[in-house]
């Protein structure tokens, strides 16, 4: 197996906010950690390491955490991809400069 490479300076940084940011919205909505961890279905362990900035706490709890705090349409939103500029510059770099017809007809 393959050792992990270490998280990179601003993938911590970004981790590290959200966290942050959980425990925040989950402090101005008066909800206790065990509160929160049990209406999302998962352990006070688990949130407390999700607020500490812990990257592995997986995808999965942190959208059962957003969902109950009312947060969970910013990360549907995330990499939408009709909004994704960078993806669709690079796309836009690919495409053929002209189109010409074929020479021969094809086969239906």
């Amino acid at each position: 197996m393959a050792s992990k490479l270490p998280l990179s300076l601003p993938a911590a940084r970004a981790v590290a906010k959200l966290g942050r940011d959980v425990a925040l919205a989950r402090r101005r909505r008066r909800l206790t950690q065990a509160s929160l961890a049990e209406r999302a279905g998962i352990a006070r362990k688990t949130l407390t390491r999700l607020e500490s900035g812990d990257a592995g706490v997986s995808l999965e709890n942190l959208a059962r955490v957003l969902f109950v705090l009312g947060a969970i349409a910013p990360l549907e939103q995330l990499l939408d991809t009709p909004a994704d500029h960078a993806g669709l510059i690079m796309m836009n770099e690919q495409l053929p400069e002209r189109v010409r017809a074929r020479k021969t007809p094809r086969a239906l």
